[in-house]
Protein backbone atom coordinates (compact mmCIF):
# COMPACT_ATOMS: atom_id res chain seq x y z
CA UNK A 1 0.00 0.00 0.00
CA UNK A 2 2.59 2.35 0.97
CA UNK A 3 4.83 1.79 -2.72
CA UNK A 4 0.92 1.86 -4.61
CA UNK A 5 0.70 5.09 -3.27
CA UNK A 6 3.60 6.41 -3.35
CA UNK A 7 3.97 7.40 0.32
CA UNK A 8 7.45 8.36 1.50
CA UNK A 9 6.70 10.34 5.00
CA UNK A 10 8.90 8.25 7.38
CA UNK A 11 5.78 9.05 9.98
CA UNK A 12 3.10 7.91 7.50
CA UNK A 13 5.10 4.56 6.86
CA UNK A 14 6.17 4.22 10.24
CA UNK A 15 2.06 3.88 11.39
CA UNK A 16 1.58 1.26 8.40
CA UNK A 17 4.47 -0.86 9.33
CA UNK A 18 4.24 -1.25 12.72
CA UNK A 19 0.10 -2.10 12.83
CA UNK A 20 0.07 -5.83 13.12
CA UNK A 21 -1.14 -6.34 9.68
CA UNK A 22 0.11 -7.88 7.34
CA UNK A 23 -2.76 -8.11 4.50
CA UNK A 24 -6.39 -6.68 4.08
CA UNK A 25 -9.18 -7.13 1.59
CA UNK A 26 -9.32 -3.78 -0.29
CA UNK A 27 -10.70 -2.10 -3.53
CA UNK A 28 -8.25 0.33 -4.67
CA UNK A 29 -9.78 3.43 -6.14
CA UNK A 30 -9.24 3.08 -10.59
CA UNK A 31 -6.04 3.50 -11.83
CA UNK A 32 -5.28 6.84 -13.86
CA UNK A 33 -3.16 7.00 -17.37
CA UNK A 34 -0.12 8.08 -14.90
CA UNK A 35 -0.19 5.24 -13.17
CA UNK A 36 -1.91 6.91 -10.23
CA UNK A 37 -5.00 6.15 -8.47
CA UNK A 38 -8.07 8.57 -8.93
CA UNK A 39 -9.36 10.24 -5.86
CA UNK A 40 -13.00 8.88 -5.81
CA UNK A 41 -15.92 11.31 -4.99
CA UNK A 42 -18.26 10.40 -2.77
CA UNK A 43 -20.80 8.95 -5.22
CA UNK A 44 -18.40 7.09 -6.41
CA UNK A 45 -17.34 5.60 -2.93
CA UNK A 46 -21.53 4.93 -2.50
CA UNK A 47 -21.64 2.89 -5.23
CA UNK A 48 -18.47 0.81 -3.86
CA UNK A 49 -20.26 0.46 -0.67
CA UNK A 50 -23.22 -0.85 -2.20
CA UNK A 51 -21.78 -3.07 -4.99
CA UNK A 52 -19.34 -4.61 -2.72
CA UNK A 53 -21.33 -4.73 0.28
CA UNK A 54 -23.85 -6.83 -1.56
CA UNK A 55 -21.12 -9.33 -3.01
CA UNK A 56 -19.78 -9.92 0.00
CA UNK A 57 -23.04 -10.20 2.07
CA UNK A 58 -24.82 -12.60 0.11
CA UNK A 59 -21.46 -14.63 -0.09
CA UNK A 60 -21.37 -14.85 3.80
CA UNK A 61 -24.78 -15.71 4.26
CA UNK A 62 -24.41 -18.59 1.88
CA UNK A 63 -21.48 -19.39 3.34
CA UNK A 64 -23.15 -19.31 6.72
CA UNK A 65 -25.94 -21.44 5.31
CA UNK A 66 -23.94 -24.52 3.86
CA UNK A 67 -22.03 -24.63 7.14
CA UNK A 68 -24.97 -24.49 9.56
CA UNK A 69 -27.58 -27.12 6.91
CA UNK A 70 -29.97 -24.68 6.32
CA UNK A 71 -30.74 -22.99 2.74
CA UNK A 72 -32.12 -19.64 1.91
CA UNK A 73 -36.15 -21.18 2.31
CA UNK A 74 -35.20 -21.25 5.57
CA UNK A 75 -33.97 -17.17 6.51
CA UNK A 76 -37.40 -15.93 8.59
CA UNK A 77 -35.53 -12.81 9.58
CA UNK A 78 -32.40 -10.84 8.18
CA UNK A 79 -30.54 -8.42 9.99
CA UNK A 80 -27.61 -6.16 8.24
CA UNK A 81 -25.23 -3.75 10.06
CA UNK A 82 -22.67 -1.45 8.21
CA UNK A 83 -21.30 1.70 8.72
CA UNK A 84 -19.15 2.70 5.44
CA UNK A 85 -21.98 3.54 3.47
CA UNK A 86 -26.14 4.80 4.09
CA UNK A 87 -28.69 3.23 1.57
CA UNK A 88 -32.01 3.86 1.28
CA UNK A 89 -33.27 0.99 1.17
CA UNK A 90 -30.88 -1.04 3.13
CA UNK A 91 -28.68 -3.89 2.85
CA UNK A 92 -31.65 -5.85 4.45
CA UNK A 93 -33.96 -4.88 1.13
CA UNK A 94 -31.03 -5.79 -1.35
CA UNK A 95 -30.44 -8.87 -0.15
CA UNK A 96 -33.98 -10.48 -0.12
CA UNK A 97 -34.31 -9.39 -3.19
CA UNK A 98 -30.77 -10.08 -4.82
CA UNK A 99 -31.24 -13.62 -2.87
CA UNK A 100 -34.45 -14.17 -3.67
CA UNK A 101 -35.47 -14.76 -0.26
CA UNK A 102 -39.26 -14.88 1.52
CA UNK A 103 -41.35 -11.47 0.72
CA UNK A 104 -42.73 -11.86 4.48
CA UNK A 105 -38.97 -12.08 5.86
CA UNK A 106 -38.96 -10.02 8.32
CA UNK A 107 -35.77 -7.32 8.61
CA UNK A 108 -33.68 -4.72 10.16
CA UNK A 109 -30.42 -2.05 9.14
CA UNK A 110 -28.20 -1.09 11.84
CA UNK A 111 -26.21 1.68 10.15
CA UNK A 112 -23.42 3.71 11.92
CA UNK A 113 -23.15 2.38 14.70
CA UNK A 114 -19.52 1.17 14.16
CA UNK A 115 -17.24 -1.96 15.21
CA UNK A 116 -19.87 -2.42 18.03
CA UNK A 117 -22.71 -3.04 15.52
CA UNK A 118 -22.70 -6.74 15.61
CA UNK A 119 -22.59 -7.64 18.56
CA UNK A 120 -25.49 -4.82 19.11
CA UNK A 121 -27.46 -6.44 16.19
CA UNK A 122 -27.14 -9.50 17.82
CA UNK A 123 -29.04 -9.05 20.46
CA UNK A 124 -31.99 -7.70 18.01
CA UNK A 125 -31.52 -10.92 16.79
CA UNK A 126 -31.27 -13.47 19.33
CA UNK A 127 -34.60 -11.34 20.59
CA UNK A 128 -36.29 -12.23 17.46
CA UNK A 129 -35.14 -15.86 17.65
CA UNK A 130 -36.60 -15.86 21.20
CA UNK A 131 -39.95 -14.92 20.35
CA UNK A 132 -39.90 -17.06 17.28
CA UNK A 133 -38.42 -20.78 18.13
CA UNK A 134 -37.43 -23.52 15.48
CA UNK A 135 -37.18 -20.62 13.17
CA UNK A 136 -34.19 -19.05 11.52
CA UNK A 137 -32.48 -15.15 12.06
CA UNK A 138 -29.38 -14.66 10.31
CA UNK A 139 -26.54 -11.48 11.08
CA UNK A 140 -24.85 -10.33 8.35
CA UNK A 141 -22.39 -7.54 8.86
CA UNK A 142 -21.20 -5.77 5.99
CA UNK A 143 -18.18 -3.24 6.07
CA UNK A 144 -16.71 -2.07 2.94
CA UNK A 145 -14.28 0.04 4.30
CA UNK A 146 -12.46 0.90 0.89
CA UNK A 147 -15.58 3.15 0.62
CA UNK A 148 -14.76 5.26 3.60
CA UNK A 149 -11.41 6.42 2.75
CA UNK A 150 -9.82 9.78 2.63
CA UNK A 151 -6.35 10.11 0.61
CA UNK A 152 -4.47 13.74 1.93
CA UNK A 153 -1.45 12.70 3.68
CA UNK A 154 -2.39 13.78 6.93
CA UNK A 155 -1.43 11.84 10.43
CA UNK A 156 -5.42 11.45 11.51
CA UNK A 157 -6.23 10.15 7.80
CA UNK A 158 -3.16 8.11 7.99
CA UNK A 159 -4.06 6.04 11.32
CA UNK A 160 -7.57 5.01 9.62
CA UNK A 161 -5.70 4.19 6.09
CA UNK A 162 -2.97 2.14 7.89
CA UNK A 163 -6.19 -0.53 9.88
CA UNK A 164 -9.56 -1.13 7.90
CA UNK A 165 -10.21 -3.82 5.57
CA UNK A 166 -13.20 -4.86 3.98
CA UNK A 167 -15.18 -8.21 4.79
CA UNK A 168 -17.96 -9.32 5.65
CA UNK A 169 -19.47 -12.25 8.27
CA UNK A 170 -22.56 -13.70 8.85
CA UNK A 171 -24.09 -15.94 11.76
CA UNK A 172 -27.17 -17.66 12.23
CA UNK A 173 -29.31 -18.24 15.20
CA UNK A 174 -32.57 -20.31 16.32
CA UNK A 175 -34.22 -20.87 19.26
CA UNK A 176 -35.13 -24.61 20.07
CA UNK A 177 -38.29 -25.70 19.13
CA UNK A 178 -39.27 -27.63 21.92
CA UNK A 179 -37.15 -26.40 25.11
CA UNK A 180 -35.89 -29.16 27.28
CA UNK A 181 -35.84 -28.83 30.97
CA UNK A 182 -31.85 -28.19 30.86
CA UNK A 183 -31.96 -26.47 27.16
CA UNK A 184 -30.36 -22.94 26.82
CA UNK A 185 -32.46 -20.68 25.27
CA UNK A 186 -30.44 -19.86 22.26
CA UNK A 187 -28.34 -21.17 19.64
CA UNK A 188 -25.85 -19.51 17.65
CA UNK A 189 -24.57 -21.84 14.67
CA UNK A 190 -22.19 -20.78 11.87
CA UNK A 191 -20.73 -18.26 11.08
CA UNK A 192 -18.84 -17.50 7.75
CA UNK A 193 -16.41 -14.68 7.20
CA UNK A 194 -15.68 -13.39 3.54
CA UNK A 195 -13.01 -11.09 2.29
CA UNK A 196 -13.47 -8.59 -0.30
CA UNK A 197 -12.49 -9.46 -3.51
CA UNK A 198 -9.43 -8.21 -4.52
CA UNK A 199 -6.65 -8.87 -7.73
CA UNK A 200 -4.77 -11.42 -5.27
CA UNK A 201 -7.54 -12.38 -3.03
CA UNK A 202 -7.02 -14.51 0.10
CA UNK A 203 -9.06 -17.52 -0.05
CA UNK A 204 -12.31 -17.22 1.80
CA UNK A 205 -12.06 -18.81 5.39
CA UNK A 206 -14.66 -21.33 5.78
CA UNK A 207 -15.19 -22.73 9.48
CA UNK A 208 -15.02 -26.30 9.97
CA UNK A 209 -17.66 -28.19 11.10
CA UNK A 210 -18.37 -27.99 15.01
CA UNK A 211 -19.65 -30.99 17.28
CA UNK A 212 -21.75 -27.99 19.54
CA UNK A 213 -22.60 -24.67 18.91
CA UNK A 214 -22.65 -22.09 22.14
CA UNK A 215 -26.34 -20.89 23.53
CA UNK A 216 -26.00 -16.84 23.92
CA UNK A 217 -26.94 -16.35 27.47
CA UNK A 218 -27.21 -12.19 27.84
CA UNK A 219 -25.77 -9.02 26.63
CA UNK A 220 -24.38 -5.77 28.71
CA UNK A 221 -23.72 -2.68 26.88
CA UNK A 222 -21.34 0.16 27.67
CA UNK A 223 -21.61 3.64 26.82
CA UNK A 224 -18.73 6.51 28.06
CA UNK A 225 -20.67 9.64 27.71
CA UNK A 226 -17.03 11.57 28.12
CA UNK A 227 -15.51 10.13 24.47
CA UNK A 228 -18.67 10.50 22.54
CA UNK A 229 -16.31 12.08 20.20
CA UNK A 230 -13.64 9.64 20.50
CA UNK A 231 -14.45 7.97 16.84
CA UNK A 232 -16.74 9.22 14.45
CA UNK A 233 -17.50 9.60 10.61
CA UNK A 234 -17.89 13.30 9.90
CA UNK A 235 -18.16 15.15 6.81
CA UNK A 236 -15.06 16.62 5.73
CA UNK A 237 -15.64 20.01 3.73
CA UNK A 238 -12.54 19.71 2.15
CA UNK A 239 -12.82 16.44 0.76
CA UNK A 240 -16.47 16.20 -0.17
CA UNK A 241 -16.75 13.10 1.05
CA UNK A 242 -17.13 11.22 4.63
CA UNK A 243 -14.10 10.76 6.78
CA UNK A 244 -13.46 8.82 9.90
CA UNK A 245 -11.56 10.08 12.88
CA UNK A 246 -10.24 7.97 15.86
CA UNK A 247 -9.02 9.90 18.39
CA UNK A 248 -5.06 8.73 20.02
CA UNK A 249 -6.80 8.06 23.31
CA UNK A 250 -8.89 5.17 21.73
CA UNK A 251 -7.41 2.37 23.22
CA UNK A 252 -6.95 4.03 26.80
CA UNK A 253 -10.23 4.35 27.14
CA UNK A 254 -11.81 1.75 25.81
CA UNK A 255 -9.26 -0.51 27.99
CA UNK A 256 -9.66 1.64 31.16
CA UNK A 257 -13.92 0.63 30.91
CA UNK A 258 -12.98 -2.92 29.91
CA UNK A 259 -13.54 -4.35 33.54
CA UNK A 260 -16.23 -2.47 34.04
CA UNK A 261 -18.66 -3.64 31.22
CA UNK A 262 -17.06 -7.47 32.35
CA UNK A 263 -18.54 -6.71 35.76
CA UNK A 264 -21.35 -6.07 34.51
CA UNK A 265 -22.24 -8.95 32.25
CA UNK A 266 -21.50 -11.49 34.57
CA UNK A 267 -23.12 -9.85 37.42
CA UNK A 268 -25.83 -12.45 39.18
CA UNK A 269 -24.27 -15.10 37.46
CA UNK A 270 -21.99 -16.67 40.21
CA UNK A 271 -19.21 -16.47 37.42
CA UNK A 272 -15.58 -14.83 37.72
CA UNK A 273 -13.05 -14.12 34.90
CA UNK A 274 -11.55 -17.56 35.71
CA UNK A 275 -14.77 -18.99 34.52
CA UNK A 276 -14.19 -17.83 31.10
CA UNK A 277 -12.77 -20.19 29.07
CA UNK A 278 -12.69 -18.26 25.41
CA UNK A 279 -12.59 -15.28 24.72
CA UNK A 280 -13.54 -13.46 21.07
CA UNK A 281 -13.26 -9.71 20.92
CA UNK A 282 -13.04 -7.61 18.19
CA UNK A 283 -9.29 -6.62 16.19
CA UNK A 284 -9.72 -2.87 16.69
CA UNK A 285 -6.19 -2.29 16.45
CA UNK A 286 -2.90 -3.70 18.27
CA UNK A 287 -2.95 -0.83 20.81
CA UNK A 288 -6.55 -1.85 21.26
CA UNK A 289 -5.98 -5.30 22.21
CA UNK A 290 -3.09 -4.60 24.00
CA UNK A 291 -5.26 -2.66 26.30
CA UNK A 292 -7.89 -4.65 26.50
CA UNK A 293 -5.27 -7.63 27.61
CA UNK A 294 -3.52 -5.78 30.20
CA UNK A 295 -6.90 -4.49 31.89
CA UNK A 296 -8.30 -7.93 31.55
CA UNK A 297 -5.49 -9.94 32.84
CA UNK A 298 -5.45 -12.02 29.49
CA UNK A 299 -2.94 -14.03 27.92
CA UNK A 300 -1.58 -13.99 24.58
CA UNK A 301 -3.29 -17.23 23.68
CA UNK A 302 -6.72 -15.62 24.85
CA UNK A 303 -6.54 -13.36 22.08
CA UNK A 304 -5.20 -15.19 19.39
CA UNK A 305 -7.75 -15.43 17.14
CA UNK A 306 -8.07 -11.48 17.89
CA UNK A 307 -4.35 -11.36 16.77
CA UNK A 308 -4.71 -13.39 13.76
CA UNK A 309 -7.84 -11.48 11.94
CA UNK A 310 -6.24 -8.45 12.58
CA UNK A 311 -3.14 -9.35 10.53
CA UNK A 312 -4.76 -11.70 8.28
CA UNK A 313 -7.50 -9.13 7.45
CA UNK A 314 -6.98 -5.36 9.79
CA UNK A 315 -10.16 -4.22 11.81
CA UNK A 316 -13.00 -5.27 9.42
CA UNK A 317 -15.39 -2.89 11.78
CA UNK A 318 -18.59 -4.91 12.76
CA UNK A 319 -17.65 -7.80 11.64
CA UNK A 320 -14.49 -8.89 13.40
CA UNK A 321 -15.44 -10.81 15.96
CA UNK A 322 -17.25 -13.01 13.70
CA UNK A 323 -14.11 -13.85 12.05
CA UNK A 324 -12.42 -14.41 15.24
CA UNK A 325 -15.32 -16.78 16.58
CA UNK A 326 -15.30 -18.68 13.02
CA UNK A 327 -11.32 -19.06 13.77
CA UNK A 328 -12.66 -20.79 17.59
CA UNK A 329 -14.84 -22.87 16.25
CA UNK A 330 -12.65 -24.22 12.97
CA UNK A 331 -9.90 -25.69 16.17
CA UNK A 332 -12.61 -27.69 17.78
CA UNK A 333 -11.59 -26.68 21.17
CA UNK A 334 -14.37 -25.90 23.07
CA UNK A 335 -15.77 -28.51 25.72
CA UNK A 336 -19.88 -28.38 26.98
CA UNK A 337 -19.92 -26.64 29.86
CA UNK A 338 -17.44 -24.24 29.01
CA UNK A 339 -18.45 -20.10 28.85
CA UNK A 340 -17.34 -17.81 26.75
CA UNK A 341 -17.25 -14.02 26.06
CA UNK A 342 -17.86 -11.59 23.16
CA UNK A 343 -16.92 -8.39 22.90
CA UNK A 344 -16.69 -5.57 20.55
CA UNK A 345 -16.16 -1.84 21.36
CA UNK A 346 -17.07 1.40 18.64
CA UNK A 347 -18.18 4.92 18.64
CA UNK A 348 -19.98 6.33 21.70
CA UNK A 349 -17.90 5.32 22.73
CA UNK A 350 -19.33 1.93 23.60
CA UNK A 351 -18.46 -1.53 24.79
CA UNK A 352 -20.95 -4.41 23.99
CA UNK A 353 -20.69 -7.88 25.51
CA UNK A 354 -22.13 -11.34 25.26
CA UNK A 355 -21.93 -14.40 27.61
CA UNK A 356 -22.37 -17.53 26.09
CA UNK A 357 -22.01 -21.29 27.22
CA UNK A 358 -21.61 -24.55 25.26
Amino acid sequence: MLDEFGITDPRVRSIFLNSAIERRGLTLPPLLPDGSRAMETQGELLQKHRVNGLAMGREAIEACLKDAGASLEDIRYLCCTTTTGLLTPGFSALLIKELGLDVHTSRLDVVGMGCNAGLNALTAVASWANSHPGELAVLVCIEACSAAYVFDGTMRSSVVNSLFGDGSGAVAVMAPAVAEADSRPLAAVAPAASPAPTEDAAPVERAAPAGSDPALLRFSSCIIPEAVGAMRYDWDDAHGKFSFYLDPEVPYVVGAHAEIALDRLLEGTGLGRSDIAHWVIHSGGKKVIDAVRANLGLSRHDVRHTTGVLRDHGNVSSGSFLFSYERLRAEGVTAPGEFGVFMTMGPGSTIEMALVSW
